[in-house]
């Protein structure tokens, strides 16, 4: 059983920081050990739906993956509901200023006002609006699709956060979990639902202590439900 994962953070950072991607106590390696196969990750920091179309359309790892995998994993859509005061295309280009220490202080600056901007503006805008979610995953599946006809998919229930550096904001998660829904039932996709196995643990501070990220507890119960799943789409599969 092979897994092909396209995600976010969420997929490799840990309760302390980032990992490598096939370190087993990350979610798409238990879901894999459990299924007794493997997985192939392919993610960034930040990755929302569009992100993730970027992937499939543009990386040559995904080609080379897709035409291994079992499962395909569409585990994004949870950063496009974070609150984004500054538009994407002006928040990620922070990172192209120059010189550096003008780099540095216009990142400090809009970091320290980030979640008051986020309370301000009640979560709005955010990373990537519901409906460029839904298209994005739709453009993903059907070129998938085209590609792997009947390939089995799995999505996710986008996530809860309880994170300072947004304000404690998360009123865009809402209307992004609709749109991931519509989605879902459109193409007939299963879904993980984050906010059931992962909301306690986050709020209640056993995660990263950034808020967003979870510790290995929170892992091992996504990447068991994830096996259960993917159990569930192929009864073969003990």
């Amino acid at each position: 059983m092979k897994l092909l994962v396209l995600g976010d953070s969420l997929c490799f950072h840990g309760p302390v920081g980032p990992l490598a991607a096939d370190d087993p106590r990350l979610w798409p390696s238990v879901a894999a050990a459990s299924l007794g196969g493997s997985s192939e990750l392919i993610a960034g920091f930040g990755w929302t739906a569009r992100d993730a179309w970027w992937a499939v359309t543009g990386d040559p790892r995904f080609w080379a993956a897709l035409a291994k995998a079992d499962v395909l994993v569409l585990a994004v859509g949870g950063m496009d509901t974070l609150p984004s005061p500054l538009p994407t295309y002006l928040r990620e280009g922070l990172r192209f200023l120059r010189p550096d220490s003008l780099r540095r202080r216009v990142r400090t600056a809009y970091l320290a006002a980030q979640p008051h901007l986020s309370r301000l503006l009640g979560g709005r805008p955010v990373a990537l609006p519901p409906h460029l979610t839904e298209r994005y995953l739709d453009d993903c599946v059907r070129a998938v699709w085209a590609l792997r006809p009947g390939l089995a998919v799995v999505g996710i229930v986008p996530p809860v956060h309880h994170a300072a550096v947004y304000g404690y904001v998360h009123t865009g998660r809402a209307a992004g979990e609709a749109a991931v829904r519509r989605w879902a039932r459109r193409h007939e996709v299963p879904l993980l639902d984050l906010p059931s196995l992962t909301g306690d643990h986050v709020r209640g501070g056993h995660g990263n202590p950034d808020g967003i990220h979870w510790g290995f507890d929170a892992h091992r119960a996504v990447g068991q439900a994830l096996a259960d799943t993917v159990r569930h789409l192929d009864p073969a599969n003990p």
